[in-house]
């Protein structure tokens, strides 16, 4: 694990795809971990929220690159003073080179989370929140996920895993995972 110490690790995926739950059990295993929730800084905002749609307008454009950059902030803060971050957030499509460029932090890790769209179907009716409804559909999300986010990182497809295998996994192939550094 020497080579997580003062270090990032973004996991990323669709919702319902097992981001913070793993997210969660893999800073655990760390000595000295965050775990940084990407949603956190959507809510953030109390007024004037622009919700990202798949159409979104350039405000809301706006409103998920400032959540971007200030989640990599904080991230390199944490990593600075010797802490692992885990970073959680739905990073997609031309966002993820974004996201990994504002990022200063090395190493520098993504593992992208990528069950099956009937997995993350059923993940999505078992949890308590609700991440699809409206513009999004379980359909939409995994077809961005898969059409037009850059393969970087260690990508997995977790229908068939349970949390701690998933980790498992990550820990294994941890050279997949990094991006630089």
């Amino acid at each position: 694990m020497r080579e997580l110490s003062s270090a990032v690790v973004l996991v990323t995926g669709v919702m319902a795809s097992g981001k913070s739950t793993i997210a969660q059990l893999l800073a655990e295993r760390l000595p000295r971990s965050v775990h940084l929730r990407g949603d956190g800084f959507r809510r953030m905002i109390v007024s004037g929220r622009a919700e990202f749609t798949p159409q979104p307008t350039a405000e809301a454009r706006d409103q998920l690159q400032l959540r971007y950059q200030a989640s990599a902030a904080v991230a390199d803060l944490y990593a600075q003073a010797g802490w692992t971050v885990v970073v959680q957030d739905v990073v997609l499509g031309e966002y993820l080179d974004a996201y990994l460029h504002a990022v200063t932090t090395r190493p520098l890790y993504v593992v992208v989370l990528a069950p099956g769209p009937e997995v993350v179907t059923t993940r999505e009716a078992g949890r308590h929140k609700n991440g699809y409804g409206g513009p999004w559909t379980v359909d939409i999300l995994d077809d961005a996920l898969h059409r037009d986010t850059p393969r970087r990182g260690l990508w997995l497809d977790t229908s068939n895993q349970t949390p701690d295998q998933t980790v498992d996994q990550i820990l294994a192939d941890l050279a997949t995972a990094r991006i630089v550094g």
